[in-house]
């Protein structure tokens, strides 16, 4: 069984899209809601489905929903995504054919040119680079899940940090041709090429061993300009 785990905070209207994508899942699968603490109205709004609840981050609150789970393969879905009913059967495909972990293949939900070439970059880095992030949607087999002990608990990065590792350990991500579309909402003011350099400047950051903590600051700055 696939476990689909979601984590979430003040979500409420991201969520329906996702929702109605969830429904129309096809194969052997649970979901799980794994909530920092919204006060939105998404606890309301996901009444009657799976949720676990703890303190906010979503590197912690994954780890508690996988802690929960009952699947072989878990896999991380952002609730700004959506995906097409048949995508856990291309995931079971590809871990029965030996996949440890990988993810979707990212599409942007605006068309414009520059959407599809960041998406395009960033399907690019999986192949080549080995490094996968939360929005085109990891999944893994909970053997190795379990032998990296989970994602990092870090208030950001920890895509980048759990790709890191498992490059390090030779353990290289497998890219499925399910197609998972991703908002493009954090674009929109800013714009694709500006956002891009901003990440890139921060991973460069994180890369060199700047103090988390700043960071995390800087990121929120960076969301403060963009809005």
């Amino acid at each position: 069984m696939i476990s689909v785990i979601i984590p979430v905070y003040n979500e409420v209207h991201a969520l329906p899209n996702l929702l109605s994508s969830l429904d129309r899942l096809e194969g052997e699968y649970e979901v799980l809601f794994s909530d920092g603490g919204s006060t939105d109205g998404t606890l309301e709004l996901l009444a009657g489905r799976r949720m676990i609840t703890g303190a906010k981050g979503r590197g912690a609150q994954c780890n508690r929903a996988a802690a929960e789970a009952q699947g072989d393969v878990f896999f991380f879905l952002h609730c700004d995504s959506t995906i097409p009913s048949d995508a856990l059967f291309h995931i079971r495909a590809a871990v029965d054919r030996g996949a440890r972990w990988g993810c979707l293949t990212l599409r942007f939900d605006d068309t414009g040119f520059a959407y599809r070439f960041g998406g395009y970059m960033s399907n690019l880095r999986v192949r080549w680079g080995h490094i996968a992030f939360g929005d085109q949607g990891i999944f893994m087999t909970r053997a190795l899940f379990e032998q990296v002990e989970g994602f990092p608990e870090l208030p950001i990065m920890e895509d980048y940090e759990l790709s890191l590792r498992l490059k390090g350990m030779k353990v290289f991500p497998v890219q499925v041709k399910s197609r998972i579309i991703t908002s493009s909402r954090r674009f929109h003011e800013g714009g694709v090429f500006r956002v891009t350099w901003d990440m890139q400047r921060l991973r460069a950051m994180y890369r060199r061993g700047v103090d988390i903590g700043t960071i995390s600051q800087a990121y929120r700055d960076v969301r403060k300009s963009n809005e």
